[in-house]
Parts: structure tokens; C-alpha cells; sequence
């Protein structure tokens, strides 16, 4: 089967999205900040090679490449796509996550199930489509800590849009006195 690669622009003008005619990810999700993280994924590996490139998203058959601003996109566009093209026939979609994510499963706290439910109805599609995602920290009395994910992690309008709409969709679906921090 021919790889079929789209590519996407985000609202974060520094994160484009890969989207291929085969999975990269089966199960779950996975970003990665560095090249030392990707201890079982070659693909992952090789893309951080590429100069500039500072995050990595993997979800579905979606890949979101985050640089620091400083690359020409059209020279790490080309790059990026001639290392999925050559990479992604040999790569395992059902590969393990990072080792700690594995060994050190978060507790599943009931009030976090809740807003987890929440987001995946409301705030999560959208933040898909666009390339990322984001993440529950934590829950201490009403302050809820998240950490974005993929092109959410490093876009302008993540810090104040995305974290108001979070904050007023789980005020009026969750707790009218809940605060949402970035981490």
C-alpha cells in the first residue's frame, strides 16, 4: 500500500499535522519533548533528527510536528515527509508507550473521570482535530492542573482561549467554582 501523507496546518502557526492512510499510534497517544523519550519508536527517533523540531504527537494515524520557530517550514516539511515515507512501512503502531507511563499508572481518581468525560465531549474534539491535546494533572479542591499536548503545547492562543473555554465548559458542567492551571 502507497503512503498517502496529508499535511494540516494548526492554529499554532508552529505545529503541522501528518495525517496518513495507515495508523501511527493504535492505542492511546503518546508526545514526546525530546529524542531521548523515543526509546521504541525509530520513527519518532528519526524525526527529532530533523532541525528544529522540538515536540511530537502521535494519536490514531496523526502525526503533529511542533518546531521552535526558527525552521523554514517548506525545508522541514520536506524532511519530515521523506522520513515518514521511509520510516512508516516498517513501523509497529502497537508500540509500548514511555517506560514510566507504563510503570507508574496514574490512580484513577473519580472526580478527574468526571472531567475527563467532560473534555472528551466538549473541549477534546476540537483540540484533535487541530493536532493536539490535553492532559489531566491533577485535581487539588478546585484547582485543576492540565498540560497540553501536540500543537496545544506551544500555541498562542492555548494559553488564554483554549484554557477560558476549559475553564467556563467545566464551570457550567462541573463545579462553578473550579480554576484551570497550565502546567
Amino acid at each position: 500500500m502507497d503512503i498517502k501523507i496529508l499535511t494540516q496546518d494548526t492554529p499554532n502557526p508552529n505545529a503541522k499535522k501528518y495525517i496518513m492512510n495507515r495508523p501511527v499510534k493504535r492505542e492511546g497517544k503518546i508526545t514526546y519533548q525530546n529524542q531521548d523519550e523515543c526509546f521504541n519508536n525509530l520513527l519518532a527517533h528519526d524525526l527529532f533528527g530533523v532541525a528544529h523540531v522540538e515536540a511530537l504527537h502521535f494519536f490514531d494515524n496523526v502525526i503533529t510536528v511542533t518546531q521552535d520557530g526558527e525552521g523554514d517550514w517548506e525545508h522541514v516539511d520536506w524532511l519530515v515527509r521523506a522520513i515518514i515515507e521511509t520510516r512508516l512501512p516498517i513501523h509497529n503502531a502497537d508500540f509500548k508507550d514511555k517506560p514510566d507511563v507504563i510503570e507508574k499508572p496514574k490512580p484513577v481518581d473519580p472526580e478527574l473521570a468526571k472531567i475527563d468525560d467532560i473534555l472528551d465531549t466538549t473541549i477534546r474534539p476540537g483540540l484533535q482535530m487541530d493536532g493536539g491535546d490535553v492532559e489531566l494533572v491533577s485535581l487539588d479542591a478546585h484547582v485543576l492542573s492540565i498540560r497540553y499536548e501536540g500543537a496545544c503545547g506551544s500555541c498562542p492562543s492555548s494559553t488564554m482561549g483554549t484554557l477560558h473555554a476549559i475553564q467556563s465548559i467545566l464551570r457550567e458542567n462541573y463545579n462553578p467554582s473550579i480554576i484551570v492551571n497550565v502546567i
